[in-house]
């Protein structure tokens, strides 16, 4: 037999280091190039001219742009849906919708599996940090009631809202709105298709409409509750029994709709432009969905624009926090927000120990939360900076604008369309880190050993404060 020529080695040794590199690709890369793939792949489809309701393609950046925002479940758009895009286009965005909020969730911590034949410790983790799970050995049994569960939730939501266009807007479009807008609150996505009676109007056409706006609702919150803290509520059905994570979500998300609904209704009571106008009713109502949505929903029941400074700067932190771990929702976490909270109470008191229930925190945990959110709040000054300069839009809008694609909210202040082309990348790139940067490091942190350094450096002392 002849020997194998030099060009043949090159080849077979190129085919070596590829099937090695594709070996060694680490759980939060394959993450991140999965949703990187799903990205493009629907970014190719909309540019098509059927998925354009013109029938003339929208071009690739348009369509990267909503492709980002429909799989990063965010909701900011050029251009409104209803108005751009065709049928076509408009299932190519909910399926992007359906598996970038709960196809994700669960595929992302799947897709490890598909690479190895072996289910190891390692990946248990993964697959449990994607859902906010403990006990690694039922994750899998979890992963099958999770899917179950979320689409009863949307079919629910579905057939309440179908029952009620019905009457009003005939049976296709009811099932159609039914099943999107279901779909794209669970998901906390703020994809609307309300277009063709109201034109970039988002949810104020059903503003007064407690059916439409509370059963928007009820699936948002569900949808950012996080997946483990259903199946603890539906099994142990005792709030004593739960377990710490899960009473610091129900008690954070509690406080922060309560809290989140008294301060819109405060600060925008005598708003004309937003609920100044409104009866009693109607204001609680819009504040509290106001206060539900920025838990990284989207949908706008008021005109986010005409908010009062004071109403913007609640919302810039109420959007920052979002929804909880293992969930379809973004932000920086519900019980990240805590965990800062009862650190900096720990500390202000002389405490080095956070406690909660009885329980200490770990130091690792503590820094965890504080580098997520120093990331997220540093970035978005610093993108809301960019923008501002590069764009006709003043300061306080522009970092509206990237606190809601970094937290995958969707709200705007009305200044999306006005953004120039690189301002336009900073959202795309800020809209796949929120939602997949934050995954992916949180991972890094559920995955890393926490090996100490080999070595130290003598300590020295700092003045702080």
């Amino acid at each position: 037999m002849d020997e194998p020529t030099v060009a043949e080695r090159s080849v077979g040794m190129g085919k070596f280091r590829f099937k090695m590199k594709k070996r060694q690709l680490s759980p939060t890369r394959i993450i991140a190039v999965t949703f990187a793939v799903i990205i493009q792949l629907g970014a190719i489809l909309l540019t098509l001219p059927i998925a354009s309701r013109s029938g003339v393609s929208c071009g690739f950046r348009p369509a990267l742009f909503t492709a980002t925002s429909a799989t990063c479940v965010t909701g900011l758009v050029l251009y409104d849906t209803w108005t751009q895009w065709s049928g076509f286009g408009q299932a190519v965005i909910l399926c992007m919708i359906e598996i970038g909020g709960l196809g994700f969730m669960s595929a992302a911590s799947l897709v490890v599996f598909v690479f190895r034949r072996r289910v190891g410790l390692k990946q248990r983790m993964l697959m449990a940090q994607a859902l906010s799970v403990d006990d690694m050995q039922s994750v899998v049994t979890l992963q099958k009631w999770v899917l179950s569960g979320s689409l009863s939730i949307q079919a629910c939501g579905a057939l309440i809202l179908f029952f009620r266009f019905l009457p009003e807007y005939g049976l296709k479009t009811a099932a159609i709105w039914g099943v999107f807008h279901a779909v794209s609150a669970f998901c906390n996505a703020g994809f609307d298709i309300f277009g063709s009676i109201g034109p970039g109007q988002s949810l104020i056409t059903f503003q007064s409409d407690p059916v439409v706006c509370l059963t928007l609702a009820a699936l948002i919150i569900l949808g950012g509750l996080g997946f483990f803290v259903w199946e603890e509520v539906v099994r142990l059905r005792s709030f004593k029994k739960f377990s710490v994570y899960t009473k610091l979500v129900l008690l954070t998300t509690g406080v922060l709709l309560l809290g989140g609904t008294a301060l819109i209704l405060f600060l925008e009571w005598n708003n004309p432009d937003t609920i100044g106008n409104m009866p009693f009713g109607d204001k609680l109502l819009n504040a509290f969905f106001q206060a539900v949505t920025l838990r990284t929903a989207g949908f706008a029941s008021v005109d986010q624009a005409c908010l009062t400074d004071s109403g913007k700067a609640v919302s810039l932190v109420l959007m920052l926090i979002g929804g909880s771990s293992g969930s379809t929702a973004g932000g920086a976490k519900t019980v990240t927000f805590m965990v800062l909270l009862l650190f900096i109470g720990a500390r202000l008191r002389g405490k080095s120990t956070v406690t909660v229930y009885k329980r200490s925190i770990l130091p690792e945990k503590v820094l965890d939360a504080m580098t997520i959110v120093t990331a997220m709040v540093s970035l978005s000054l610093i993108g809301a900076v960019v923008i501002c300069a590069s764009s006709p839009v003043s300061f306080l809008d522009a970092l509206y604008e990237t606190v809601s694609a970094l937290a995958t909210v969707g709200l705007t202040a009305g200044v999306t369309p006005l953004l120039t082309t690189p301002a336009q990348i900073i959202i795309i790139l800020f809209m796949y880190f929120g939602r997949v940067g934050i995954l992916t490091l949180s991972l890094g942190f559920l995955l890393s050993d926490r090996a100490k350094d080999r070595f130290q450096y003598a300590h020295t002392n700092l003045l702080i404060g």
